[in-house]
């Protein structure tokens, strides 16, 4: 039998939930307050080959950020972390492998791309606005 005061996978994935979802928001929304740093992105995505940078540049902005908020609130988690999963995926092999980065280097979006992975499999846990309908 397992001790409930350590055994708490709900809490563990609030712990994870609010990690990912705040790291998500503080990594954009200086982008969302200055139009500069939103052209510093889409310059930077420019610069490594994307089709319509500033285009990509608010779609991965604006979606980091939402989903960064439902990923908090564990509201439609499996979209958010979903859409995440596809969003780093993006960032590591058209970014990060392209260029030759290190596992440093590599190691934010990795750690975004993972964690959004292991939420979207594992669901939000009972500490969520809505919870996903279990099959």
């Amino acid at each position: 039998m397992k001790d409930s005061r350590t055994h708490q996978p709900d809490f563990g994935l609030l712990m994870l939930r609010i990690f990912l979802g705040s790291r998500l928001i503080y990594g954009v929304i200086d982008n969302i307050m200055s139009k500069s740093k939103m052209m510093e992105f889409s310059s930077f995505l420019e610069s490594n080959h994307f089709v319509l940078p500033l285009q990509s540049a608010w779609l991965s902005v604006y979606a980091q950020f939402i989903c960064g908020i439902m990923i908090i609130l564990g509201w439609k988690l499996k979209w958010g972390a979903g859409i995440m999963v596809v969003n780093f995926l993006i960032a590591l092999i058209f970014v990060h492998v392209r260029i030759g980065d290190s596992i440093e280097g590599m190691t934010p979006a990795l750690s975004m791309l993972i964690i959004s992975a292991a939420l979207f499999l594992m669901g939000p846990g009972k500490y969520a606005i809505k919870q996903e309908r279990q099959v």
